[in-house]
């Protein structure tokens, strides 16, 4: 497990108590307290501001989405696929399916899928969680469709949740799906009018710091 930085809080200094009469050795004493006091408050500074201890401030996140068709065979474990970024700070997509992070911490996880059935019967998918291709205990989400509204026209919704991660520096996760029918698809849609709407993207994809690793 990648260390992590702690910033210690400094504790105001234990000024000695001054003499009625200037002594060398007293004033040493004095300007030590402060010299020591003041190397704490910049260290804790640096902790912060700096290049490795700037996530502090700026907590890495990533925000990512995709703007394609995604389909499966029956019952077959699929990755899911972002082939956009929309934000990245210490938070990248790699080969278009592994959300990776450059720091250690812990990590929300948010994802939103646009589900469409087109089959004459109800169809059920399930959503999961890998993480460094090992799958996370507990995350698989079973999600039921109604059968599509009738001929060439199919059923719609859209389904999200998040999760907290554990994840050490170079750590990725990805999201599988398997479904019960082909004809249950992740569908991205165009603009469209009365009322004007934007598109739709097929997954939409979050991932940001929350905290450091407990020790």
């Amino acid at each position: 497990m990648t260390t992590q930085n702690r910033i210690i809080n400094p504790a105001p200094p234990n000024l000695p108590l001054g003499t009625d009469q200037y002594e060398r050795r007293y004033q040493d004493q004095f300007t030590n307290v402060l010299r020591l006091y003041f190397n704490q408050l910049q260290n804790a500074l640096t902790e912060i501001t700096g290049n490795a201890g700037g996530r502090y401030l700026a907590f890495p996140y990533g925000a990512f989405l995709d703007f394609t068709d995604q389909t499966t065979t029956v019952n077959t474990a699929t990755l899911m696929t972002l082939n956009t970024t929309d934000f990245s700070n210490g938070v990248s997509v790699v080969a278009n399916s592994k959300i990776t992070v450059e720091y250690a911490g812990i990590y929300n996880l948010q994802f939103s899928v646009q589900l469409q059935n087109l089959d004459n019967a109800p169809q059920d998918v399930f959503i999961w969680l890998k993480q460094n291709d090992a799958d996370i205990t507990g995350s698989t989400g079973l999600v039921g469709l109604p059968a599509r509204k009738s001929a060439g026209v199919p059923f719609h919704d859209i389904k999200g949740w998040n999760y907290f991660l554990n994840m050490n520096a170079g750590d990725h996760v990805q999201i599988y799906w398997s479904t019960t029918s082909v004809d249950v698809t992740i569908q991205t849609y165009p603009a469209s009018g009365t009322p004007t709407k934007p598109s739709t993207a097929s997954i939409v994809a979050t991932l940001s710091f929350v905290s450091a690793l407990p020790t």
